[in-house]
């Protein structure tokens, strides 16, 4: 059965209330988990960007104090678990950085590493130990570093991703699905899509992946580098009900069976 996370992220736009609408949208979706995206932004900012000024919701401000405004506090997230634990939804973190991984831990044993970290081998490796289970993206990154974050992870779901936000359609590349479950038998795969639409995730779904991961927001035009490749309410309501459809008709995979329609054909045309 595939799993949906519906990744909040950074769509909540430092605001509770948006927080739980999503969480919201997520529970009436079908969704299996909703996901934020937890940094301390003086470790996780790269020194050359965190002078910058950034337009925001807040006006021009540096880049570093709009990434603390993203950052829920440890009370606003304990309202956030008890949320999901009233709306009966699993939830977790993407990591950005060891402090973060501390953080996580205390809600979560499941954690991921995002593609924008997968180079970051000590991380990895604090993550690994920290976490039951651990998801990595492959974003941004060649196979050779594709192969040294797996092995230092030992994760157990694998996420083909494009990290451009949103990614070209012809340069998603499904086909590398093929190549982590060929390579990677004994791990569960998954896809993370940031396209416009969801068709290549459907498409995803019929090749075989057992994860999928969308961004969610309330509206796709609010201001945030995520929205424009995120999915409205109403759009990932419709993509999981795809997911499912295609779920319903794949089948299993084995010997042919005669289905109960065609049994009952069979006694009128033999």
């Amino acid at each position: 059965m595939i799993k949906v996370i519906a990744e909040i992220g950074i769509n909540h736009n430092g605001s509770l209330d948006i927080a739980k609408k999503l969480i919201d949208a997520a529970v009436f979706a079908g969704c299996d988990y909703v996901k934020f995206q937890k940094r301390n932004p003086e470790l996780s900012t790269p020194e050359n960007q965190k002078n910058k000024i950034k337009d925001s919701l807040w006006g021009p401000i540096k880049y570093i104090d709009y990434k603390h405004k993203l950052e829920f506090s440890k009370k606003q997230y304990d309202i956030i678990n008890n949320y999901c634990l009233k709306k009966k939804i699993k939830w977790f973190f993407s990591v950005w950085d060891t402090d973060s991984v501390d953080f996580a831990k205390s809600y979560s044993s499941f954690m991921k590493i995002p593609s924008a970290l997968i180079l970051n081998l000590d991380l990895i490796k604090y993550a690994r130990k920290q976490s039951s289970f651990l998801a990595i993206s492959t974003g941004m990154s060649s196979e050779i570093e594709v192969k040294k974050a797996i092995k230092s992870a030992n994760p157990e779901v694998i996420f083909h991703t494009n990290s451009s936000y949103p990614s070209p359609l012809n340069e998603i590349n499904l086909n590398y699905i093929n190549w982590l479950k060929f390579n990677y038998k004994k791990k569960e795969i998954g896809y993370s899509g940031h396209e416009k639409g969801y068709f290549p995730t459907l498409c995803s779904v019929a090749m075989g992946v057992t994860w999928i991961e969308r961004h969610i927001t309330l509206d796709k035009k609010m201001i945030g580098s995520d929205h424009a490749s995120s999915l409205d309410v109403s759009d990932f309501i419709k993509m999981v009900k795809k997911i499912k459809d295609i779920e319903s008709f794949l089948g299993e995979n084995g010997p042919r069976k005669i289905s109960l329609s065609e049994n009952l054909k069979r006694q009128t045309l033999r």
